[in-house]
């Protein structure tokens, strides 16, 4: 197993739910980490949730424009030292979200922001990894990227199906530098995505859904092997359905 004492990670979307649970998660193992999310006051809550002493930073950012994300990875070897592992995970949908009723602007939002947004923090830490010739990307996609639905929505699986193609490019165009990647598709998860339904999803579906915890624990499980291995798909869903 493979320490994360001292790593550097940044994580996007770490304002609340999976990205908080993995930066929990993650500080407990006594990695260093950026926090990057559009809202200041959701990222200081999960700082304020982070193991103590770890080493960290907040750097708000909207992953959807270059220039901010190529400062985050200045920010990030600046107060981390290294960019060891990048956690892709910003996302968002749409309460309209099938085609026969989705905007123009909904569908380029959560393309942006969803599949682009990864693509532009993922060239932004780059040539950090190359310079140190290792790194591991963690992206964070969905079960809809694995099977297009009405509950996922035609936006949002279509951008999750693009993440998974830029999981497979990064293995395939630069695993034999020392840097890989894995893409953790996950189904229900409790987080505030779900309460952009267009049907209200119960409490008894929520506490069938997984924990943000959970798909901490796949992502621990990934960071903690040797760079040799690359484990580049996870699928993991609740034991019971929350569809619906």
């Amino acid at each position: 197993m493979v320490s994360l004492k001292g790593k550097g990670v940044v994580i996007t979307g770490a304002g609340s739910g999976i990205g908080r649970g993995i930066a929990v998660a993650f500080s407990k193992a006594g990695a260093a980490l950026a926090l990057a999310g559009r809202r200041r006051d959701a990222l200081e809550e999960t700082a304020a949730a982070l193991e103590t002493g770890t080493r960290s930073t907040i750097v708000p950012t909207d992953v959807t424009d270059r220039q901010a994300v190529v400062a985050l990875a200045g920010e990030a070897v600046s107060s981390l030292g290294n960019i060891d592992i990048l956690v892709n995970n910003a996302g968002i949908n749409t309460r309209r979200r099938n085609l026969s009723d989705i905007t123009d602007e909904d569908w380029d939002r959560v393309i942006q922001i969803n599949l682009t947004g990864a693509f532009n923090v993922f060239r932004a830490v780059l040539p950090h990894m190359q310079k140190i010739q290792n790194g591991l990307v963690i992206n964070i996609a969905s079960m809809a990227g694995k099977r297009a639905g009405t509950v996922g929505g035609v936006a949002y699986s279509a951008s999750k199906f693009g993440l998974s193609s830029l999981n497979q490019s990064i293995n395939a165009e630069f695993r034999e530098n020392g840097i890989r990647a894995c893409c953790i598709y996950p189904g229900e998860v409790d987080t505030p995505i779900l309460e952009l339904r267009p049907n209200p999803v119960s409490i008894e579906k929520r506490q069938a859904a997984l924990d943000p915890d959970d798909i901490a624990e796949a992502a621990m499980m990934v960071a903690q092997l040797p760079d040799r291995a690359i484990v580049e798909e996870i699928t993991i869903f609740p034991r019971c359905s929350v569809a619906g």
